[in-house]
């Protein structure tokens, strides 16, 4: 039930997002006598946002300052101030000053460990020193260069973030971020959720294909993000084909490997005037290491935008992957399935309408998104007895047949109005006012092919989000909430408030510290079954409360050596409230439904560090220790019982990448550690399994440029061979060897 203040915060976040709409557009900053405007750009032109510049007197003390806009410029009032100076900073790059003049360009150089600009963490470009929130952002050319093929492949080298895959490519592949659920983390791409209604995600299928990068903040985003960002949002972003000339470019690929695998695909960017597009077909497939595993994935993907009059523009974007896997089973327990089947069809277009007047943006945005799910397993295999080495079960499992599909839409209707307000004093450069109306339309058609069951559940839900952002020379600080109002639960409000402290400025052997904090509040609406399914022993229950999260971490960021190294450490306390699991309800029958039962904590140290101590060079790495406990529970299972570890959350977890790039030769070498973690055989076997031991695994991956437009490549995976599983009784790939090659034009 809706708490009593949440319908007037509503209320009041709808009345004053609309007056942000409204009446923003008065709002602009004219150049007054006095000022100076000036662009602020990198060494190849592009444009720095949020860059910032200061005037100093000739003592070095700062007389004011302000903030670069989204196109790279600023204005910056200069009378009063005899022999000043103007100087642009950001981090990441080294600073750059000049005298006031009629209109200055600062060329800022950049540093050997970058700055990344993210969307994530605030909805609209941003420097991430400027977020309180802890982020990642993995880049498209690092994923190509290093042979990633998967998104799920490339969030293992994340700090937080744990990955679980049950057997080869294909299989069921889930990502929990601090201690959280699998359905936890709000998936987007381009601004589009991706998720199933509930937040389940299945990460088995999603390519790196056209991807020019992948940004992951953790922690509950939900007042910005709505339902579903309880631990992380990770948001897919696709390649543009903005600034390359009329010429278009291109590359064709094609790789070939072990256990019958191969790759391939096509893409194609340009532009012509104010028209610009990026076009992506392609494919993998591999037989896997056992039998009926077979996987094949193809994607096409697109984005495309056209600016038809100055402030005014149309982007269209979209993606779709068609994937088929056999499903065979726990293989290491026992003989495959030899006919059940997973078969997948996602498909993803949105439209997007920007406008900008004065110091106000509005985008206005309509997407669709839909999964078509098939399984599978019609014919029977004959029983078998689980065996691991000698440890044999006490009876036979037999086949279970069922033919099921699942047919997700959502239909997505968005609003965004961002609106400069100017500075505040010393406290604050720049000003941002953000307000957000979303509506989902969640459609829903289960199937039991099997027994001719149909049902047809739909949810409609709205979320208004209203931020503020605060950002001066040294102080980044974001505030916000969201009224959330879901057809399942009803109106809940969630805040959450970030800030970034530059406690330390500097360039030189000690550089720049920063301090960072984030708190807010998570929410997360039951799936479909969970509230709909006609299960006798997992009924739905329509009465069930959201699930909820507690979420507050505390992190520093020190460089050193001229921006040649950067360590950050991070504290972070999770509380996860009202899980959803079943509970009996008839002894006699063994009838059981859904409820809100479960409690869960999630704590730890997130640790990463990046050095370049040469151009040539660059490392990287992070570990994580994640203190996870289930507080209460309801489970029979020794594996969910109370005070045991959260399921499948490994306690130390990590990476270590060594990167070498000289002219035409790149190599990488990746290594990743995974410590034990709560698991189960869930009593096949005679002596009860309920852990999986711990790995570590070494990738070895090159590149040869032949001409500038040719590069063959190769990748060694599991240099060591080594034999592990990620999830018990799916045996993961032993060591397998790729190579190809890459034609541009």
């Amino acid at each position: 039930m809706p708490r009593p203040y949440v319908r007037p915060l509503l209320r009041f976040l709808t009345t004053t997002t609309a007056a942000v709409f409204l009446t923003a557009n008065a709002v602009g900053f004219a150049q007054t006598p006095g000022s100076v405007t000036g662009l602020v750009a990198d060494a190849k032109g592009a444009a720095i946002p949020r860059a910032v510049v200061r005037l100093l007197d000739a003592r070095q003390r700062e007389v004011r300052a302000t903030l670069t806009d989204d196109a790279g410029r600023f204005t910056i009032n200069t009378s009063g101030c005899s022999g000043c100076k103007i100087e642009a900073s950001l981090s990441g790059f080294t600073p750059a000053s000049a005298t006031p003049s009629s209109e200055l360009k600062l060329v800022l150089a950049v540093a050997p460990i970058r700055e990344s600009v993210i969307v994530t963490a605030t909805r609209d470009d941003v420097p991430a020193s400027q977020v309180g929130a802890t982020t990642t952002v993995v880049t498209g050319d690092d994923m190509e260069r290093r042979g990633v093929g998967l998104v799920s492949e490339a969030l293992r080298q994340v700090p937080g973030i744990a990955v679980s895959r049950s057997g080869g490519f294909g299989g069921i592949t889930s990502v929990f971020s601090r201690g959280g659920e699998a359905d936890y983390n709000k998936v987007l791409i381009d601004g589009v959720p991706l998720n199933e209604p509930g937040g389940t995600f299945n990460f088995n299928t999603l390519t790196t294909a056209n991807l020019d990068r992948v940004e992951i903040v953790r922690g509950a985003q939900s007042a910005l993000f709505g339902s579903d960002a309880m631990s992380s949002v990770i948001q897919l972003v696709t390649k543009r084909g903005i600034g390359l000339g009329a010429r278009p470019q291109g590359a064709v690929t094609i790789e070939a490997g072990g256990y019958g695998s191969v790759r391939g695909g096509a893409e194609i960017r340009g532009s012509q005037g104010r028209f610009d597009y990026s076009l992506y077909g392609g494919g993998l497939g591999t037989d896997n290491n056992v039998l009926n595993n077979r996987f094949t994935n193809s994607t096409f993907s697109w984005n495309s935008g056209v600016e038809f009059a100055p402030g005014m523009s149309v982007r269209t974007v979209g993606r779709t992957e068609w994937s088929n896997a056999g499903t065979p089973g726990q293989t290491a327990l026992g003989r495959p399935d030899l006919d059940a089947a997973f078969e997948r069809h996602d498909t993803v277009a949105g439209v997007t309408f920007q406008h900008e007047r004065a110091a106000y943006t509005g985008r206005f945005t309509y997407a669709r998104s839909t999964s078509n799910q098939i399984s599978t397993n019609l014919n029977v295999d004959p029983p078998y007895t689980p065996q691991l080495g000698t440890n044999v079960g006490f009876f036979q499992f037999g086949d279970f047949l069922y033919d099921l599909q699942n047919v997700l839409t959502r239909h997505r209707v968005s609003y965004q109005g961002d609106v400069r307000l100017g500075g505040l004093g010393r406290f604050a450069a720049m000003q941002i006012l953000t307000g957000t109306v979303d509506f989902d339309g969640e459609r829903a058609t289960l199937r039991d092919r099997m027994n001719n069951i149909t049902q047809t559940p739909s949810r409609n839900n709205t979320g208004v989000s209203l931020q503020y952002q605060a950002v001066s020379s040294r102080l980044s600080l974001v505030a916000g909430v969201r009224a959330e109002d879901n057809a399942s639960f009803g109106t809940v409000g969630v805040p959450r408030v970030s800030a970034s402290v530059l406690v330390h400025p500097g360039h030189e052997a000690f550089g720049e510290t920063r301090l960072k904090f984030n708190a807010g509040l998570g929410v997360k609406e039951p799936n479909m079954l969970e509230s709909y399914s006609p299960s006798f022993f997992a009924q739905g229950n329509p009465n069930l409360l959201p699930e909820r999260t507690r979420s507050v971490d505390i992190g520093i960021e020190q460089r050193f050596a001229r921006d040649r190294a950067k360590v950050e450490v991070v504290y972070f306390d999770n509380s996860y409230r009202d899980l959803v699991a079943t509970q009996t309800i008839n002894p006699t029958t063994g009838a059981r439904q859904y409820f809100n039962i479960g409690l869960t904590t999630g704590r730890g140290v997130e640790l990463s560090t990046e050095v370049a101590p040469v151009p040539a060079v660059r490392i990287s790495g992070g570990y994580t220790l994640t203190d996870s406990e289930i507080v209460t529970s309801t489970s029979s299972s020794p594996v969910f019982a109370q005070g045991q570890p959260a399921f499948r959350r490994p306690r130390h977890h990590g990476f270590l990448q060594f990167g070498w790039v000289r002219n035409a030769v790149s190599v990488d070498l990746t290594g990743t550690f995974v410590g034990s973690r709560t698991d189960s055989d869930f009593f096949a076997l005679g002596t009860p399994v309920n852990s999986v031991d711990p790995y570590a695994i070494l990738t070895l991956s090159g590149q040869y440029r032949i001409t500038p437009r040719i590069a063959v490549f190769a990748r060694v995976d599991n240099l060591t061979d080594k034999e592990y599983m990620e999830s018990f009784g799916y045996r993961s790939w032993r060591r397998t060897a790729s190579a190809g090659v890459r034609v541009g034009f």
